[in-house]
């Protein structure tokens, strides 16, 4: 429990109840060949990303550097080393929604939540990315709230959708 301690004092989010779970996961797959990435994939869902600490820590216990784990992190886009929100916002910056305005869109949750691309709200209610599509170009210009598709969004509207989710 003294090692799960240490972790927490670089690393709040790495508390001894996190750092039990992640053990389980670990354990689960530590034998078999190719366990790193599910052993990160459900480490990500129990932390809710994958800092810098954690990756240590995971390639101690699976004997692999820590270089390796950090290079599989940075090379699939599915794995973040940042906090993500409870509500992960994604602004379509592919051309068809660019004319109709989704740079304004963008500025408008950037100046209200204080976050720009790639960034997460201080309480983590909101993370902010840019994608280039998101196959609704008919309802352009689009914003995607978790799993919800929010069309011919004006910076207008912004405001009223987002306070739908907490």
């Amino acid at each position: 429990m003294h090692q799960f301690q240490d972790l927490e004092a670089l690393n709040p989010d790495l508390t001894p109840e996190v750092m039990s779970k992640v053990d389980e996961v670990i354990r689960k797959f530590k034998d078999k060949p190719g366990a790193l990435i599910p052993v990160l994939e459900e480490c990500q869902i129990i932390v809710g990303y994958l800092p810098v600490e954690l990756q240590d820590y995971i390639g101690g216990k699976l004997n692999l550097p820590g270089s390796t784990i950090y290079g599989v992190v940075t090379f699939y886009s599915f794995f973040s080393m940042v906090p993500k929100g409870r509500n992960v916002i994604k602004v379509c910056l592919g051309t068809a929604c660019y004319v109709r305005g989704t740079k304004q869109i963008m500025e408008k949750i950037s100046a209200e939540f204080g976050i720009g691309i790639g960034e997460t709200t201080e309480d983590r209610r909101f993370s902010l990315e840019a994608v280039r599509c998101l196959g609704a170009c008919g309802l352009a210009p689009v914003m995607v709230v978790n799993e919800d598709t929010h069309g011919a969004m004006k910076p207008n509207t912004v405001s009223e959708i987002l306070s739908r989710y907490e």
